[in-house]
């Protein structure tokens, strides 16, 4: 079934045209105030979940791989060995600047 409905955003009045007469329907600028906060809510609420998408989209592609090795460490120059427990020698060493001013 087709129908044809005229809106009338000033008297808040919709008109469609019935099998013999005009039907009107109508509201309170109230409930018509309620409705369109609604409608913003939910606008809101779309447009929101699409960015968050768009940014975990962007975030996941950033994001490195923990699984993946980030190459070999370099030791900076001027630094020296200590050793944090000397019963180990070989396996407990710290690299420290030594290089550092005391403040």
């Amino acid at each position: 079934m087709k129908f044809m409905a005229v809106p009338n955003y000033t008297y808040l009045k919709l008109k469609i045209l019935g099998p013999s007469w005009v039907i009107t329907i109508g509201t309170s600028f109230h409930r018509a105030y309620k409705c369109e906060v609604k409608c913003c809510d939910h606008a809101m609420a779309i447009i929101t979940s699409i960015e968050l998408a768009v940014i975990g989209n962007e975030l996941t592609e950033e994001a490195p791989d923990p699984k993946k090795s980030t190459g070999s460490f370099k030791i900076a120059e001027g630094s020296k060995e200590v050793l944090i427990d000397p019963g180990y020698p070989d396996i407990k060493v710290v690299h420290i600047g030594a290089t550092l001013s005391f403040k």
